[in-house]
């Protein structure tokens, strides 16, 4: 006979299923309202409706049977709502990894939000439909915004400054155009803390988004604005001799952006005058160039806040606001905060580090149980890489291999999001993992006694000793550390997981 307990973990289960499950069904429930639109066909077929829950209940076993119509009538009816809701959406030619999204379903609900991705050619009949009422609005990412600043009827002043819109609204058959990246990038710079006031300023790079980021340097008073570029005046050569004088630096250009996030545009050690360094590049949430910046005591701005606020102001202009002065005064910073808050957490990755045999595999698993995360685990993850464990790697060719091996595993999982990851107890040793675990990750040291560390198949900890090991790591696992989770000697490992995680949750408030 089962426990109380481990029945509660099969309920736990069941609704974590349930929950993914309904959050696939009410997507795809968006994206055939976004099709009937297109299409011109009613978005509610009650006869189709009367034959799928009959053909569900046929389905269903005895106990959940009679349930079946009630609970999916109501389900019917939630994604009718969904469907029948104003459509607005996020337009781009290729744009899988978008969190726009997720980012207004946080801000309201009072229109659905989808993804719309065109080629150049097809923009003239999206124009056609939105102002033939199939979409309310869009905003548009690369490479589309200059083409909608050309489509629009009418541009607010935020756009005619920048030359470049992305945030599109049709209104009685018109379309009308803003620029809500000059509001965002202000936001990020403002909140974060940096002043370009009097100061000269480097932009990196000469797209779309350098224009935006160009005005609001100039609304925020900068003396002198240089762009650098591959291909003009000022290049990746030069740039260290031309704006020596450069008190911050901001990067518009996607070098550093995930996949590839082992690479910065810019060697920052030579400006000697360098103040701060923003990156509008929100994923990964600290990047390369990021990272150098905080070693090096500068401050910092990463682009999720200016992502964020932005797309306030289009949610503003979305929902009615008829130019920029109202748009911007429809919401508050506290608004902005509280879903850039979120949206990090959900963002970044729970890394687990700590001394070899501590009970890192057994926390996060729970931990991914308790907050509905896969978990990688990066020993399984190698050994299915290199088809041998790291214990066999480390005793057949020796720790040099093991090492570069692992480094090559960590990155492909620590650049992703919204995972729980639990490290080797050696992963702290190479200096290059610590920007991998610092890059997309909160990191968690698992702290345990050392008399308690389990010392089977682990061949470094049986060579040099615990003792020592510990005293060449632990100012890594500290430093590293964004929380630090202290647990005792426990009489069996599941008091040891349980006080793990009600300590997790005690310090992040879950």
């Amino acid at each position: 006979m089962k426990t109380l307990d481990e029945l509660r973990r099969e309920i736990d289960a069941a609704d974590r299923d349930l929950i993914e499950a309904f959050g696939r069904r009410l997507t795809t429930a968006k994206s055939i309202g976004q099709l009937k639109k297109e299409q011109g066909r009613p978005v509610f077929d009650p006869e189709r409706e009367k034959a799928k829950i009959a053909h569900l209940e046929k389905l269903a076993s005895p106990e959940a049977r009679p349930y079946i119509e009630e609970l999916y009538t109501a389900i019917m009816g939630m994604a009718k709502d969904l469907e029948s809701r104003p459509l607005y959406g996020v337009l781009g030619r290729s744009i899988p990894h978008t969190y726009s999204p997720e980012i207004h379903a946080l801000i309201t609900t009072d229109y659905a939000y989808t993804v719309i991705e065109k080629e150049e050619e097809e923009l003239a009949s999206l124009w056609e439909q939105g102002r033939a009422g199939v979409y309310g609005g869009f905003n548009v990412t690369i490479p589309y915004k200059r083409n909608a600043f050309a489509m629009c009827d009418e541009l607010a002043q935020s756009a005619s400054s920048v030359g470049a819109v992305n945030t599109v609204v049709f209104r009685d058959g018109r379309s009308f155009g803003a620029n809500t990246d000059v509001y965002g990038f202000k936001y990020m710079m403002k909140s974060s803390g940096i002043d370009v006031k009097g100061k000269p300023v480097i932009i990196l790079g000469t797209g779309g988004a350098s224009a935006a980021v160009h005005a609001a340097l100039k609304d925020l008073q900068a003396s002198d604005i240089r762009f650098v570029s591959r291909k003009g005046d000022i290049d990746y050569e030069n740039v260290y001799d031309v704006c020596a004088d450069a008190k911050v630096i901001v990067n518009c250009t996607p070098v550093g952006m995930y996949p590839d996030i082992e690479v910065s545009p810019v060697d920052l050690k030579k400006f000697k005058n360098l103040e701060a360094v923003a990156d509008i590049i929100y994923n990964p949430s600290r990047t390369k160039l990021l990272y150098e910046a905080e070693k090096l005591g500068l401050k910092t701005a990463g682009g999720l806040k200016m992502l964020v606020a932005q797309a306030f102001k289009a949610s503003a202009f979305f929902l009615g606001a008829a130019d920029d002065s109202e748009a911007e005064s429809r919401f508050g910073e506290e608004d902005i905060e509280r879903v850039t808050d979120i949206l990090q957490r959900r963002m970044k990755n729970i890394t687990v580090i700590g001394m070899p045999g501590s009970g890192k595999t057994g926390f996060a698993r729970e931990l991914g149980i308790h907050l509905g995360r896969k978990v990688i685990d990066l020993d399984d993850a190698y050994t299915e890489v290199f088809g041998e464990t790291p214990a066999q790697t480390i005793s057949s060719k020796g720790e040099d291999e093991f090492r570069r091996n692992e480094t090559e595993v960590a990155k492909s999982y620590l650049s992703r999001s919204g995972l729980i990851i639990s490290c080797g107890g050696g992963i702290v040793v190479k200096e290059v993992n610590h920007f991998l675990l610092k890059c997309n990750s909160e990191v968690v040291y698992n702290k345990r006694p050392l008399d308690v560390l389990c010392m089977s198949g682990r061949p470094l900890s049986a060579k040099q000793g615990v003792e020592k090991l510990y005293e060449q790591r632990k100012d890594s696992y500290e430093s590293l550390a964004d929380m630090i989770i202290d647990v005792g000697a426990k009489e069996s490992s599941r008091e040891y997981i349980d006080e793990a995680v009600r300590l997790y949750d005690e310090n992040t408030c879950t």
